[in-house]
């Protein structure tokens, strides 16, 4: 993308970073975000972003431009777990003011998350029309957060004729912020902590890797529309949480406490047609993707990765 003005919410996030610092380059690109982490701020500065502190929770939108011609939506008001009717509202009326401020836009893409579908058994493959619901005992506000923005994105696409995509993220990861799940993960087992896991079987997720993430924004900025169109956003490979574990161990050297019980993080696999059909494949082989973050984050282990890898292998880019 060359010579658009871009507007990017939750600034230094998984997603929303690399994609400004990727976008900056030859577009004009705003941010808006609380920016706690003042590192990450000046790294957008510095390549080219503007930035402003928003708070979706207080804040309105004076003296922002109106003429943004794309529009990224990944900030998010997560709640405390209890209070589910601030969630709601929060995230609710955040989008609103964020789509009507920016209603003469190209596109409107709102990243929500595979955590809105109603649980199904670990195998189950989630389509776009599957029963919505959500459950994450992890925090219990969290779905009724990305229910309630679906909802205003859904309705005002339409009243807009704003062009819009709900893309439901799965796990996005990259050497970027903490790195994603898989990094808190491995940020657990080097303190020692035990990681819990089902008591039989393994969850499984589609690992989407920092580099797709940045390629597939502006390819879903122009699958838009209104009515808003809703698209799984995943990785193409299908990963055992049990063997994302093993696999940072084994390049790590780092050992693994595995908690089997009745809680564990839930993660979901995605039913790709309508993503491959719109923007393609991915790119990143997820193995050979948690090789290189682990590597780019924890420069202590970054010998034993390479020797590793040499040795081994660990996947490759496609």
């Amino acid at each position: 993308m060359q010579g658009k003005k871009i507007l990017v919410t939750g600034g230094t996030g998984q997603v929303a970073r690399p994609v400004a610092e990727s976008l900056a380059t030859d577009n004009e690109v705003w941010c808006l975000g609380r920016f706690g982490d003042l590192t990450a701020r000046k790294a957008l500065e510095e390549l080219g972003a503007r930035t402003v502190t928003w708070d979706m929770a207080t804040d309105e939108l004076e003296g922002l431009p109106r003429d943004f011609t794309h529009v990224l939506h990944s900030a998010v008001h997560r709640g405390d777990g209890k209070d589910f009717e601030e969630a709601a509202r929060v995230n609710a009326v955040g989008t609103a003011r964020l789509m009507t401020h920016c209603s003469a836009a190209e596109a409107f893409l709102y990243v929500s998350s595979g955590v809105v579908y109603n649980r199904a058994d670990h195998t189950h493959r989630y389509r776009e029309d599957d029963p919505l619901g959500g459950a994450a005992p992890w925090l219990p506000t969290y779905p009724v957060a990305k229910l309630s923005a679906e909802g205003v994105v859904r309705g005002l696409a339409e009243a807009l004729s704003l062009p819009a995509l709900i893309a439901r993220l799965n796990i996005a990861y990259g050497p970027y912020g903490h790195g994603g799940v898989p990094m808190i993960l491995f940020d657990q087992m080097r303190r020692g902590q035990p990681c819990a896991v089902p008591r039989e079987g393994q969850n499984y997720c589609n690992l989407l890797h920092t580099d797709d993430v940045v390629r597939q924004v502006p390819l879903l900025w122009a699958a838009a529309q209104a009515p808003a169109r809703v698209v799984n956003w995943g990785g193409d490979e299908e990963v055992g949480m049990t063997d994302l574990l093993e696999h940072m161990s084994a390049l790590t050297g780092v050992p693994i406490q595995l908690d089997r019980g009745d809680y564990s993080r839930e993660t979901a696999i995605f039913d790709h047609d309508t993503r491959r059909s719109l923007i393609g494949d991915c790119s990143v082989d997820w193995k050979a993707g948690i090789a290189r973050t682990l590597a780019d984050l924890f420069e202590e282990y970054r010998d034993r990765i390479e020797a590793y890898v040499a040795a081994h292998g660990a996947g490759t880019t496609k």
